[in-house]
């Protein structure tokens, strides 16, 4: 099995080639309409590999870039697509073992996933909530999930070199670092961003976060149920309260006073965060219309749900 290198390399060479041949096909055209009109001699047929507008013709994409830039800005579009696209496997909008939209309807299951795909090779998420935190705290977030998936997809074989070309191409030192990046001032996700920019600021994923991101859960829209605050609130929120009171414990006993500062003011924000907001939502058991669209229903969740620009109540188009 190839590497996760060579595919890309593989397929940046594949468009490369097609872009060439469609540049070839337009110059043809333009020749044969200048010979019909006898203008050979004084309308130019050449069409630079820039104006080839196909979406992966890396001339056209990145005209001022060098080739070798082209070439790293090609493998960094590739990766954050497949993990776009991995994201959607775990929830199970897409499949492997099947081409297509898997899950895309309001209300969809578990149970329709399975009648359609009886054994994937990468099966989807039990209860519709992925956790984005910043540490090794839970068995199954969506760093673990990613790093599963690369298995699946790319074989065990070259799974640490698949690791470190993603890393690498990512411009990040760990792949939690794509989803979440922690500084003094809150926290920040490149892959967040990309969703939003990828569904034009109307996201079908949408993020749980406390008011300083320290904590964050990953939900499928089309997944929803009344039921889905109170999950991601009893088994997810109050499971990493409880890890990092234990974890407080731990430092305060070996009198590690920056590190048990660092974690007091966790607990104070998503303490505040479970009483003032998610805890009164989960009892609302809100229920929401996909066909009313996402600015219709993202703001019935305010505080929950990470902020994104126009998608706040009463925002305007």
């Amino acid at each position: 099995m190839k590497t996760l290198e060579q595919t890309v390399a593989q397929h940046r060479d594949e468009w490369a080639e097609r872009s060439r041949a469609q540049q070839r096909l337009e110059i043809e055209n333009n020749e044969a309409v200048a010979k019909l009109y006898g203008l050979e001699d004084e309308v130019p047929s050449d069409v630079p590999l820039e104006r080839i507008s196909l979406t992966n013709n890396s001339a056209f994409r990145w005209p001022n870039k060098t080739p070798a830039e082209r070439d790293a800005l090609f493998a960094k579009s590739v990766i954050v697509d497949l993990i776009s696209y991995a994201v959607g496997c775990m929830f199970g909008r897409y499949s492997l073992d099947l081409p297509g939209l898997i899950l895309g309807d309001q209300g969809t299951t578990l149970q329709d996933y399975y009648a359609k795909i009886p054994n994937p090779s990468f099966a989807p998420d039990k209860d519709n909530v992925i956790p984005i935190v910043d540490g090794d705290w839970f068995e199954d977030d969506i760093v673990e999930r990613l790093r599963l998936f690369l298995r699946v997809v790319f074989g065990e074989q070259h799974f640490e070199e698949n690791l470190r070309f993603v890393t690498m191409t990512l411009g990040v030192k760990g792949l939690r670092d794509y989803f979440i990046k922690t500084t003094g001032r809150g926290s920040s996700s490149e892959f967040y961003d990309d969703h939003l920019q990828r569904y034009k600021k109307r996201p079908i994923y949408w993020l749980f976060s406390s008011p300083k991101g320290s904590f964050n859960a990953l939900i499928y829209m089309h997944r929803y149920s009344p039921s889905t605050v109170s999950t991601v609130l009893n088994e997810y929120l109050r499971e990493f309260q409880a890890k990092l009171q234990s974890s407080l414990t731990q430092s305060e006993r070996s009198n590690n006073a920056r590190e048990a500062d660092r974690l007091r003011s966790v607990l104070v924000e998503l303490n505040e965060y479970e009483h003032d907001v998610l805890f009164p939502l989960a009892t609302q058991q809100i229920a929401i219309d996909l066909d009313d669209g996402v600015k219709a229903n993202y703001p019935k969740f305010g505080a929950a749900l990470k902020k994104v620009p126009g998608l706040e109540a009463g925002a305007g188009d």
